[in-house]
């Protein structure tokens, strides 16, 4: 048992300067109080004054995109694969994301090693394979590739974040496939992208009757379909239709953002990813034609979180990094407060991303009967969210269920 006293205490209902004591039993907190705590036999760790606040969730990663090209990472050897996995799990969890939602690659399999602790890495959520039509966004062949999709092992690697599905009857077996398998949630892409070859930002992907069968599919095995989406149009198609949350979005328009809101439908914004690409993405062998998308999305992106923010949309943190572009999550934090404030984002970053993997009231609070799921840091990210950046440089103390990650 521990007991940490005089904790400035973040989260979405700790805000203040008060000071507060907690409890940590096992696996989990037991008491939160302003009040003293003497339980004999417990180990006591005084603060004084540092932050005590839940383990970050990062709700869009690919833990196995360890190149930045996908298509190459899908011709990883398998071992290659998952070998370079697991410094990319264990770098997140550094740097305080205790929990992530993987959107496409990683698979039950990984989840499970994580948690009977067989590697070091967060809370893993996982989507299996991406679903994506023939030259949607899964579908990492050129445009002189003819080869099929399925023996030529662009689909079925480890290093591959999709299959390509075509067809009611296809899509509905492959939703059972990846459930059957595992998968927490069901991943699809509905509109063009950036890092595929042949498929323009505006395209249109999935007929309804497809994204249809895959929510119903989804719904009858007590989850839900996140969708990769950018444009108004195709965001409104799939909410209408029952996707849950929408990835990206940055050519979001107020329709849309309307519809949204109405259907109660969450958004994952990735600022960090285009701003990174941008950065460096060159030199880690992104295409010309890569790079072009990236811009042309950019832009908007930063826009687009007034336009939800306006409609009352509620947004999880997600950052979509490939390959060495890794090491920049946390700048997401910085990105997004920049216009929206550090509170606001603090409680996308926790309270809204538990939300969105369905562990609200048990990750992203520090409450009584949540998990021990915490970071110490050195220093307030309600007055400066820097402290989270970096590689956890400043976050003295990491905690999942109840264990010890890192200690000062």
């Amino acid at each position: 048992m521990i007991i940490f006293k005089n904790a400035l205490v973040r989260d979405h209902a700790h805000t203040g300067s008060e000071l507060f004591n907690v409890v940590v039993d096992g696996e989990s907190i037991t008491q939160v109080t302003p009040g003293p705590v003497d339980i004999p036999g417990a180990q006591l760790i005084d603060l004084a004054g540092k932050t005590l606040m839940p383990g970050l969730v990062d709700c869009h990663a690919h833990v196995i995109a360890s190149v930045a090209n996908l298509g190459l990472n899908g011709r990883l050897p398998n071992t290659f694969a998952i070998l370079r996995a697991v410094p990319i799990l264990e770098g997140m969890l550094k740097r305080g994301f205790t929990t992530v939602r993987d959107a496409g690659g990683a698979d039950y399999a990984m989840a499970k090693a994580i948690e009977d602790g067989i590697i070091p890495g967060p809370r893993l959520f996982v989507a299996g394979k991406a679903l994506s039509q023939t030259g949607g966004h899964g579908d990492f062949r050129e445009r002189f590739d003819n080869t099929d999709p399925d023996p030529c092992g662009c689909n079925r690697n480890m290093g591959a974040i999709g299959r390509i599905v075509d067809g009611v009857d296809d899509v509905r077996k492959a939703v059972r496939e990846e459930m059957r398998a595992g998968a927490s949630h069901i991943k699809i892409m509905a509109s063009g992208g950036v890092a595929s070859p042949t498929d323009p930002i505006g395209n249109m992907q999935f007929s309804v009757d497809e994204v249809r069968a895959m929510v119903e599919e989804a719904g009858n095995h007590q989850t839900y379909v996140m969708a990769h989406a950018y444009t108004g149009k195709a965001i409104k198609r799939v909410v209408e239709l029952g996707v849950r949350t929408i990835e990206h979005g940055n050519l979001i328009d107020d329709e849309a953002a309307e519809t949204m809101a109405r259907h109660g439908a969450f958004v994952v914004p990735t600022l960090v990813t285009y701003d990174a690409m941008a950065r460096v993405g060159a030199r880690m062998g992104l295409s010309p034609e890569t790079l072009a998308k990236n811009d042309a999305v950019m832009k908007q992106g930063f826009a687009a979180l007034g336009l939800l923010k306006k409609h009352g949309v509620k947004m999880g943190l997600g950052t979509d990094l490939l390959g060495d572009m890794q090491q920049f999550q946390s700048d997401e934090l910085t990105l997004r407060a920049n216009i929206l404030g550090a509170y606001e984002v603090l409680c996308q970053a926790t309270q809204t991303g538990a939300e969105i993997v369905g562990m609200q009231g048990k990750l992203g609070v520090v409450q009584a009967g949540a998990y021990a799921d915490l970071l110490v840091v050195d220093g307030d990210p309600l007055a400066d969210i820097g402290v989270l950046g970096g590689q956890g440089e400043r976050i003295d103390g990491i905690l999942k269920a109840g264990a010890w990650v890192k200690q000062a």
